[in-house]
């Protein structure tokens, strides 16, 4: 069946869809994100609720750190938000030796 046939049976039905013009899909995931790029999004409305349609290339899961986290390095460290994510990426999500690490480039900048 092609796309218009689909598209007036669902009508018939009273389906409605819309494309959404998405970049990038992001599901956060327990302590992980699952990112879609290039996506094609697509809403369908059934009395009166959406239902979403994703459909695009799978990149591998990315590493989020708990808001609880990323806070207290942000604090402790004294850096700001980009920062204490880079470092907590890069030591593996290690906030005792974020924060050591974030204070020792403090302390050479004096």
């Amino acid at each position: 069946m092609n796309p218009q046939q689909m598209q007036k049976l669902m009508k018939q039905f009273g389906i409605k869809t819309e494309e959404i013009p998405a970049k990038k899909v992001i599901i956060e995931l327990e302590g992980k994100e699952l990112v879609i790029e290039n996506p094609s999004v697509t809403a369908m409305i059934m009395q009166g609720k959406k239902t979403y349609t994703v459909m695009g290339d799978e990149k591998e899961e990315e590493q989020g750190f708990p808001e609880e986290d990323i806070e207290m390095v942000m604090e402790q460290g004294k850096c700001d938000r980009e920062r204490a994510e880079k470092v907590l990426k890069e030591l593996n999500g290690d906030i005792a030796e974020a924060i050591i690490k974030l204070k020792q480039e403090k302390e050479l900048k004096k």
